[in-house]
């Protein structure tokens, strides 16, 4: 009931970029369960293409509060939205707004379980990473997607 009524005290900007996140991540996350990504991947951009990693201060205004509306619906929802979802749900709202941007997918060896990999997914939007930042070094890059305005 406290996070009702703290999303209704926030500026109804905020409170209608808040529910389009939770609707992208809802889309992003049953198409990753039910698609596969074969399918996916042509709605994600340019293949092994990457933007230019500069971005004027409207931009990056923007970029910075698509990053808090989607991380903040995925850490308050326990509903999956791991990285790649956010990853695509924040590519698809910066789309809506004409920014550029690039998602990354990589994988390692799983630290547990040596032979088995891991994968991880981020956007960086301008020179910003807007999702799925931490670890990613430890991760090498098997493919990008870029979108260009």
């Amino acid at each position: 009931m406290q996070r009702l009524r703290k999303f209704l005290r926030r500026p109804p900007a905020d409170r209608r970029l808040l529910l389009e996140a939770l609707t992208w991540l809802a889309w992003a996350r049953l198409l990753v369960w039910v698609t596969p990504f074969r399918w996916i991947s042509p709605r994600l951009g340019k293949h092994m293409v990457e933007t230019p990693s500069e971005l004027d201060d409207a931009g990056h205004a923007i970029a910075l509060k698509i990053s808090w509306a989607v991380e903040s619906v995925a850490h308050h929802l326990p509903l999956g939205f791991v990285c790649l979802p956010q990853a695509m749900a924040a590519k698809w709202i910066l789309r809506r707004h004409h920014l550029s941007n690039t998602l990354y997918l990589g994988v390692r060896q799983d630290p547990q379980n040596p032979g088995r990999l891991q994968a991880h997914a981020w956007l960086r939007c301008g020179p910003r990473i807007l999702t799925g930042g931490q670890g990613r070094q430890s991760y090498t890059v098997v493919a990008t997607f870029g979108d260009l305005p």
